[in-house]
């Protein structure tokens, strides 16, 4: 049965198929966590400023590793690597859940301060398997199927987005938050058995014999650039933008940047080959791409809080409200690949962007009586904006660079999209904090979630995420303005 299947026509299909069910836990963990944060805040008794970490903890590192742990996955192996961040990811999950329990043992207060370094921990795993899942994709594709491939990847990142607010929202409502993260562990389980079945040692273990000698330098100082740069925004709104640990954070990230670029450039061997930059396709597709998640991760964690607050949503509610953000993947995923492939990217990932912003902009105009079909309008229009966009834009990415790089570019790409993430995160919690402040009010959630209706505090809240959606919307143009703009991109 094995051997029928490696030397099947259809064998790109069964690698793609084993590896959606890693991205399939990765998308339904975030999705569920993501439904799950005003209730850990209610639980932890902790503000907006705290709970954030919960995603930005594991995100920053995920953001951090991305890049070494695919050059060494370009070293070593992809295949080793990927089992190795499955296996790990599913037992930080297990410890993740279990934080009150283990904080209760050891005598810790505050559940919150076990479950952050847990989450840290699955954090290491997630960029083991970030960084290896879309290049292993890519390489069993041919060139012209690329699209394909990487649009048909959209559909499962899409199917996870529709079952991870789904069943994180019920998971909440009829068992407990504990279980959106204990549920990883089966789906770990799933995700080995089918990838070790699936990818031969042969063609997955060494992708790159040359790149023996690691770059440690690069990676020990891309690592300092991107948590210097991240904790340094994320922490900008709690302790004050002109704070002496604000100010030195933004001169660590200088200082270590410009010491990266000039070790890359010297190294024989960079972890990170920068006249891979010299394609204006690949550039400028990194950059679109952190941008679009910038819009992205801000809805992602903003609406939950204003669904429950000012629409007084229960999170199951809320979980089926969020699903046609990610039915638009599903759908359009292929689709819009496929087309790619045959009339051209640019068209595509222009329009995708420009349909994102006008999406997140009219989001930024809701208000306590904002009606369910004009909310649900918003959300589908900013949904199929991104859903056009990710499939050709990731194709341009991958068709600009060769194969036996293919490992660190989905690292840069997965790079671009944890550091979105996080970047978004950290600005809209900034910009929210601020306002709330502004108008004599802290950033806790409890009292936002269970204030009444036409109050200051609630609409204090409601102005901060106005200026989030408008200015992400409009960071969506800027990225539109570069795709039109590049010739290159075909």
């Amino acid at each position: 049965m094995r051997n029928s299947i490696l030397k099947s026509s259809n064998y790109k299909w069964y690698v793609f198929f084993a590896m959606a069910t890693g991205s399939l836990t990765n998308v339904i963990h975030h999705g569920a966590v993501s439904i799950a944060l005003p209730t850990l805040a209610k639980e932890f008794d902790v503000s907006l400023t705290i709970i954030q970490w919960v995603v930005l903890a594991e995100a920053l590192t995920i953001s951090s590793m991305l890049l070494p742990m695919g050059k060494l996955s370009d070293t070593i192996g992809r295949k080793p690597m990927y089992l190795l961040g499955c296996l790990f990811f599913g037992l930080m999950s297990l410890c993740s859940g279990s934080s009150t329990y283990i904080a209760a043992i050891i005598g810790i207060s505050s559940p919150i301060f076990i479950m952050i370094p847990f989450r840290v921990l699955q954090g290491f795993a997630g960029a083991m398997i970030q960084a290896n899942g879309m290049a292993i994709v890519t390489s069993v594709f041919p060139d012209n199927e690329r699209g394909k491939g990487l649009g048909a990847h959209g559909s499962i990142i899409g199917t996870g987005g529709v079952l991870g607010p789904i069943i994180g929202g019920f998971l909440i409502t009829y068992a407990s938050w504990n279980w959106i993260f204990w549920i990883n562990a089966p789906l770990c389980l799933l995700t080995i058995s089918a990838t070790s079945y699936v990818l031969t040692s042969k063609q997955f273990n060494k992708t790159n014999l040359k790149s023996a000698k690691f770059d440690w330098v690069g990676a020990t100082l891309s690592t300092l650039i991107l948590l210097s740069l991240l904790v340094t925004l994320s922490n900008g709104s709690s302790v004050g933008w002109s704070s002496l640990s604000i100010i030195a954070g933004f001169i660590v990230f200088l200082i270590s940047l410009i010491f990266f670029i000039f070790w890359e450039l010297k190294f024989s061997n960079p972890m990170l080959d920068l006249s891979l930059f010299k394609s204006p396709a690949l550039s400028v597709g990194v950059g679109s791409n952190f941008l679009s998640f910038l819009g992205i991760s801000s809805f992602r964690f903003i609406i939950p809080f204003f669904l429950q607050a000012a629409l007084k949503y229960s999170p199951a509610q809320v979980s089926l409200i969020l699903v046609p953000n990610a039915v638009a993947r599903i759908l359009l995923g292929p689709f819009t690949g496929t087309l790619s492939d045959k009339y051209g990217i640019k068209i595509f990932t222009t329009s995708g962007l420009v349909l994102s912003g006008i999406g997140l902009i009219l989001l930024g105009f809701m208000h306590e009586s904002t009606s369910f079909l004009n909310l649900m309008t918003y959300i589908m229009i900013f949904s199929f904006g991104s859903a056009i966009f990710m499939p050709p834009n990731q194709a341009s990415i991958f068709s600009s660079s060769l194969k036996n790089n293919h490992g660190v570019v989905s690292a840069l790409v997965n790079l671009s999209r944890n550091s979105g993430n996080v970047s978004g995160i950290a600005i809209a919690t900034a910009i929210v904090a601020a306002t709330m402040l502004a108008f004599g009010f802290s950033s806790d959630v409890e009292p936002v979630i269970n204030a009444n209706a036409g109050s200051n505090l609630l609409g204090s809240f409601i102005l901060g995420m106005k200026y989030v959606f408008i200015t992400m919307g409009i960071i969506q143009f800027i990225g539109a303005i570069a795709h039109f703009r590049v010739k290159k991109i075909i």
